[in-house]
């Protein structure tokens, strides 16, 4: 297993899509990790049995509803050190506005804003006993422009943006940073709802001309994770040019 002096990463939403290979990225750096899903346990414990044999890391597989604070707090329970905290679990949402019930307003914004609330607050302690810590918040282009039909969605990850701005001018001064990355159309199971046609469209719309991939997503956030220690605040965005 990895020595006493590894890294630790905490990445959310990590059985599928840009969180799996985020986790993968991360386990080839040496991190030792603590992996989230809501529902898909299964496929999360063989990933993280995965990363064990090939990386030689601590890889610990937790079911945990983000949007939930009893289970983030149960959650940060077994974690004793953490260097890079990953907020990546998200849901979507496409409907008109007036066809959206509370319930799914409220578990929208649970999933994808306050799960950054209970994260950070959790995590914080744990990177000033460390002097130094990086919370990367994984965000969305329709956070800075916004979206037809995804209202909650877009005010959701505009929220995370604003979040991202606030807290990394709070952490500043304690050597933690804390970054949001605005990805556009990514290749991901969230996109897999839309139609063919719909992926054509949005696809013609990309200058690069076509959805970006889970591994240059990952690329990116491990990217930010070796940053330089200035860069904070900032809402990075990775879209083919989209915006």
């Amino acid at each position: 297993m990895s020595g006493t002096n590894s890294r630790t990463a905490l990445i959310t939403g990590a059985s599928r899509g840009i969180g799996m290979d985020a986790a993968k990225a991360f386990a080839a750096e040496g991190y030792d990790l603590f992996l989230t899903c809501r529902s898909s346990i299964d496929a999360l414990q063989k990933l993280a049995d995965q990363l064990r044999a090939d990386y030689s890391v601590s890889c610990t597989a937790v079911q945990a509803d983000m949007g939930c604070r009893e289970d983030v707090d149960r959650l940060f329970e077994g974690i004793r050190s953490l260097d890079v905290l990953v907020n990546n679990a998200g849901i979507s949402h496409i409907g008109l506005l007036t066809d959206m019930t509370e319930e799914q307003w409220h578990r929208v914004l649970a999933v994808n804003l306050d799960s950054c609330f209970y994260t950070c607050r959790a995590a914080i302690p744990l990177m000033l006993k460390n002097h130094r810590g990086r919370i990367l918040n994984i965000s969305s282009v329709w956070g800075c422009r916004g979206a037809s039909m995804e209202v909650a969605y877009s005010a959701s990850k505009g929220g995370v943006n604003a979040f991202t701005k606030a807290l990394a001018k709070e952490l500043a001064p304690s050597n933690i940073q804390v970054n949001a990355i605005a990805f556009g159309a990514i290749d991901t199971a969230m996109n897999h709802c839309l139609s063919k046609e719909d992926l054509e469209d949005l696809r013609a719309e990309i200058p690069t001309d076509r959805l970006g991939s889970t591994r240059e997503a990952a690329q990116l956030i491990l990217q930010l994770a070796n940053a330089p220690d200035y860069m904070t605040g900032q809402i990075i965005a990775m879209d083919g040019g989209w915006s």
